[in-house]
C-alpha cells in the first residue's frame, strides 16, 4: 500500500470537515459564545492537516482495494481524533477520553453520550455534535467520492470497502453515480424533516439538529430529556416515519422516487422487515399495556416510537424503557442486534443478513432432502451465490464473538452483567442506549477510561465493514513483521 495515497485521500475527508467546523464557529462567534475559539482553532488545525497532502502530494488516481480500505479506515480513525478537539479545548464535562468518545459516538451514529447536562453546551458545539452525525450518516469518506475525480478504481475501491457487497444488488450503476443518489436522498430527507419539524413548533435550530440526527439515524439531542422533552405526538409520528425511511437501502428510496421497477414497494426484503417491526411493536405494546399498565394508545405510541428507534439504530427516546418488563427489554435486545437495512445508515448485523441466512437454511435444507437437487438461494429475484452465503456467515459470527468479548471486558471492568451485554450490542450496532445503568435517557459517564476507549473501538468497527477492519489490521501485523 502506498502510504501517500492514504495521507492524500485522508486530507480530502479532513477539509470537508472543516467546512463544518467553520460554519459551527460562525454560530458561536454571532451568538457571542465561549465555544467560538476551540472551534476556529479546530477549523484552522483540521484545514491546515487537509491541505498539506494536497500541496505536497501529487494526485494518486489508481486507488487499489487495500489502499481504499486503508483509507476508509485510516480515515474515519484520524476524523474521530480532530472530532474530538472542539470538546476538548472547550472542556466543561469533556475529558480527553469523554471527548473522544463524544466524537466517535457522533460520527459512528451511535448517539452514546457522556454528557449528564447537554443543555449546557453552547449553540455552536451543538451544531458540531449534530453535524457529526450528518457526516458519519452517509459515511465521511463517501462524501469525499463525490469530489474525487473520476478515475478508473478510486470510486469502486474506496466505495466497496465502506459497504457491503449485498447493497450493491440490483444496482447496475457505477460507484459514482450510486453515491450521488444516495447522498440526493439523503440531502432531501434531511431537508423535508427539518421543515416538519419547524412547523410542528421545534425552533429551527433544533429542527435542523434534530434531522442531523435522525436521517443519519443517530440521537444525538439538544435536549436533556431527548425527543421526550417536546411531549408531542405529531413530532414523534414525523420523527418514526422518518427513522423507518432512513432504515431503508437509500439507493432503494432513490430508485423508488424515480419510478424503478426496483423499489421498496416491490422487495419481498423490505416487507418483510416492515412486518417484523410491526409485530415487535405489536407484541411490546401489549406487554405495556398488562404489565406497566399503558392504556392502548399510550402503549403503541411508546412501543413504535421506542422499537423503530432501537431498529433503526437511532436511539432517540420518548421514554424510560428502563422500567419496561423483561419481556420488552429482550425483543428490544434482537432489535439493538438485528438493526437497519444494508445501505441505510444504520448499523447492526442488518436484517438483509439474517434475511439471507433464512434462505440458505432453506436451500441448505433442501438440498440435504434431495442430494441429487439443485437448489439457488434469491433475495428480491438477484441470485445469491454461495460465496455471498459464505461471507454473510462469517459476517454474523465475527459480528458476535466481537460484542461477546467486548461483554466479557466489560464485566472484567466491574460493570454489572445487563449493562454489559447492553452497551456492548448497543455500542458495536450503533444504537446508543443500554439497559440497567445505562438506559435511554441515561449517559455513559459513570464508566471508568478503559471502558470508554474500549467501546469507542467497539462503535468504529460497528460502523465498517467488520470484515475488512480486521483483514486490514491483519495485513498491516503480517507485513510488519
Amino acid at each position: 500500500m502506498r502510504t501517500k495515497a492514504i495521507i492524500k485521500y485522508i486530507g480530502y475527508a479532513l477539509l470537508f470537515n472543516s467546512f463544518f467546523l467553520v460554519i459551527s464557529a460562525a454560530i458561536s462567534f454571532f451568538n457571542g459564545e465561549s465555544s467560538f475559539v476551540p472551534l476556529i482553532v479546530s477549523f484552522l488545525g483540521c484545514s491546515i492537516a487537509g491541505l498539506l497532502p494536497q500541496i505536497f502530494v501529487k494526485e494518486i488516481l489508481d486507488i487499489n482495494f487495500h489502499e481504499g480500505v486503508a483509507i476508509t479506515v485510516f480515515g474515519w480513525i484520524v476524523t474521530c481524533l480532530f472530532g474530538a478537539i472542539p470538546y476538548a479545548l472547550w472542556g466543561g464535562e469533556f475529558s480527553i477520553v469523554d471527548a473522544i468518545f463524544e466524537s466517535v459516538s457522533g460520527y459512528t451514529t451511535t448517539g452514546a453520550t457522556i454528557l449528564q447536562d447537554v443543555e449546557k453546551l453552547t449553540k455552536g458545539l451543538l451544531f458540531w455534535r449534530s453535524s457529526t452525525h450528518f457526516l458519519g450518516g452517509i459515511g465521511v469518506i463517501l462524501f469525499v467520492l463525490l469530489i474525487l475525480p473520476d478515475a478508473k478504481g478510486v470510486q469502486t475501491s474506496i466505495y466497496k470497502s465502506e459497504v457491503s457487497n449485498l447493497s450493491l444488488m440490483s444496482f447496475k450503476m457505477r460507484s459514482k453515480h450510486i453515491v450521488k443518489s444516495i447522498a440526493i436522498v439523503y440531502i432531501i430527507l434531511n431537508a423535508v424533516l427539518t421543515l416538519l419539524l419547524w412547523v410542528q413548533g421545534m425552533s429551527f435550530f433544533d429542527s435542523i439538529c434534530h434531522s442531523f440526527a435522525t436521517i443519519a439515524t443517530g440521537g444525538f439531542s439538544t435536549k436533556n430529556l431527548s425527543v421526550s422533552y417536546y411531549d408531542n405526538v405529531g413530532i414523534e409520528l414525523t420523527i418514526t416515519i422518518f427513522m423507518y425511511l432512513s432504515s431503508l437501502h437509500f439507493g432503494m428510496l432513490f430508485l423508488t422516487i424515480t419510478g424503478s421497477n426496483t423499489n421498496i414497494f416491490k422487495s419481498k426484503v423490505v416487507r418483510s422487515f416492515t412486518i417484523i417491526l410491526l409485530i415487535g411493536i405489536t407484541l411490546i405494546a401489549f406487554d405495556l399495556v398488562s404489565e406497566n399498565g399503558y392504556s392502548i394508545g399510550e402503549g403503541f405510541r411508546h412501543a413504535s416510537f421506542q422499537v423503530v428507534s432501537l431498529a433503526s439504530t437511532t436511539g432517540f427516546a420518548t421514554t424510560d424503557t428502563n422500567v419496561w418488563p423483561i419481556f420488552s427489554k429482550i425483543l428490544m435486545l434482537y432489535f439493538m442486534l438485528q438493526c437497519a437495512m444494508v445501505g441505510s445508515t444504520g448499523g447492526g448485523i442488518k436484517f438483509d443478513r439474517i434475511y439471507l441466512y433464512f434462505v440458505s437454511l432453506n436451500r441448505q435444507m433442501k438440498q440435504l432432502l434431495h442430494p441429487k437437487g439443485l437448489y439457488i438461494a434469491k433475495m428480491d429475484g438477484n441470485v445469491i451465490t454461495e460465496e455471498m452465503e459464505y461471507q454473510t456467515m462469517v459476517h454474523i459470527i465475527l459480528y458476535i464473538i466481537v460484542f461477546f468479548v467486548v461483554t466479557l471486558l466489560l464485566a472484567a471492568m466491574q460493570v454489572d452483567g445487563m449493562t454489559a451485554l447492553s452497551i456492548s450490542i448497543s455500542t458495536i450496532g450503533n444504537v446508543g442506549p443500554g439497559f440497567n445503568e445505562i438506559s435511554s435517557l441515561g449517559n455513559y459517564s459513570q464508566l471508568p477510561s478503559l471502558a470508554k476507549y474500549l467501546l469507542s473501538a467497539n462503535m468504529l468497527v460497528g460502523r465498517l465493514e467488520i470484515l475488512n477492519v480486521f483483514t486490514l489490521f491483519v495485513f498491516l501485523f503480517k507485513k510488519g513483521r
